[in-house]
């Protein structure tokens, strides 16, 4: 019978890495989940506006779009790659699809246009990574320049703006009360939760992070694997920039230039390894959360915007810092 990637990998039982589901599960989660509530009483004692219906909702749409663009980017470093192309890609994917929409009104090719840019960019970054063997971090760092280069090429210093309603609802837009990014970042929780977790597809990507050499030898397939997670990662980014796209009705050059850090923060402080081998989308979601409470916190509280950054670079040194010395303990 074929193998469709649905069964459980003999590596879970003792084969190529007997820790290998202990690794997927070792992000504290209920140490970050504690982090949240932490949070969210700090910010309801701090300010009276925090516990409002309007914050507690714009917080879960800006949670939903950071965690549609970490969750590719935890597969990518899950299998011990990094991709620094994300907001790159997912500037060039909107502004592609603002023109699609503005140019043929057809809400069902707009749609295919912001996808399948995504995608296609993932495939790039995984082929130049897993066959021509050009290194991670120079592979996506070129790609990034490439694909900026590229959208202000488009763009030509002009916006597109003033999206159709039906359009905007996948951004803006509420069903029963709860914002429609919101269901769409607890879809893909479940799903990368299952694909990680449940597949064979999923625990050779563990593998491969763990030890490439000792995942080839074993018959793992790890330069398709390489190409799946950085496709997997550019298709997330499409459809975050059409989330973003609809939510913020405009697009222009610099679209996608400040999310690649807040989507790499988010996937660290979520417990996902720098070294690899080690994540969960799970946690990523939490740490998309706390990300966003922590720069919602300061917006309420009338901090400058220009210590955000700051505040997030700090946040990004003390989960390398913390990742750094779990993996020297586990060496």
């Amino acid at each position: 019978m074929t193998d469709l990637g649905l069964s459980r990998p003999a590596g879970a039982r003792g084969g190529l890495c007997p820790r290998l589901l202990t690794l997927a599960g070792g992000p504290a989660i209920a140490l970050r989940l504690a982090a949240v509530a932490a949070l969210c009483v700090a910010l309801a004692l701090a300010t009276p506006n925090f516990l409002t219906e309007t914050n507690i909702l714009n917080v879960l749409r800006q949670a939903a779009l950071l965690f549609l663009v970490g969750s590719g980017l935890t597969l990518v470093l899950i299998g011990g790659g990094i991709d620094l192309s994300v907001g790159a890609n997912l500037g060039l994917s909107a502004c592609l699809a603002a023109l699609t929409l503005k140019a043929t009104d057809s809400l069902v090719l707009t749609l295919l246009v912001g996808l399948a840019t995504g995608t296609v960019i993932g495939l790039a970054n995984g082929l130049a990574v897993a066959v021509m063997r050009i290194p991670p971090f120079i592979a996506t760092y070129g790609m990034l320049w490439v694909l900026l280069g590229i959208t202000y090429r488009v763009m030509a210093g002009e916006s597109v703006h003033g999206f159709p309603p039906r359009f905007r609802f996948l951004g803006s837009g509420h069903f029963l009360g709860i914002p429609v990014p919101a269901y769409l970042m607890f879809v893909f929780l479940a799903v990368g939760g299952l694909f990680l977790a449940r597949t064979r597809w999923g625990q050779e990507v563990y593998a491969m992070g763990a030890n490439p050499e000792a995942a080839r030898l074993s018959g793992i397939p790890v330069r398709s694997r390489q190409i799946l997670t950085y496709t997997l990662s550019g298709a997330m980014a499409g459809l975050a920039a059409l989330v973003f796209l609809a939510r913020v009705n405009s697009a222009e050059g610099d679209i996608g230039e400040a999310m690649t850090l807040p989507a790499i923060t988010a996937v660290l402080i979520g417990g996902t390894s720098l070294f690899g081998g080690v994540g969960t989308v799970t946690g990523t979601f939490i740490g998309a959360l706390i990300l966003t409470l922590v720069i919602n916190g300061m917006n309420l509280l009338s901090v400058h915007s220009n210590w955000q950054p700051l505040v997030a670079g700090v946040i990004v040194i003390l989960a390398v810092l913390v990742d750094s010395l779990t993996n020297r303990r586990r060496t």
